[in-house]
C-alpha cells in the first residue's frame, strides 16, 4: 500500500470517489496528500462545487417538469 501518491494520483482518486468509496489506504493517501498541496486541495473544492451544482440543476430540472 502506497501511502505517499503524486497530484495526479491524488486526482484520479478523487475523479473515482465521485463514482465508488474508495479503499481505507486510498482515502488514507488522499488525507495525507491535501493538507501538503494546495492544488489537489482546490482541485476537492471544484469538485465539491460542480457535485453541488449538478444537484442543484438536476432539482430546478425536475421542478420545471411538473
Amino acid at each position: 500500500m502506497k501511502l505517499i501518491r503524486t497530484c495526479r494520483e491524488v486526482t484520479e482518486l478523487a475523479l473515482r470517489a465521485e463514482d465508488m468509496r474508495l479503499s481505507v489506504g486510498e482515502r488514507l493517501a488522499v488525507r495525507l496528500h491535501l493538507p501538503i498541496c494546495k492544488a489537489c486541495t482546490r482541485f476537492q473544492a471544484q469538485l465539491a462545487l460542480m457535485r453541488r451544482a449538478s444537484a442543484q440543476w438536476r432539482r430546478y430540472s425536475e421542478q420545471a417538469e411538473d
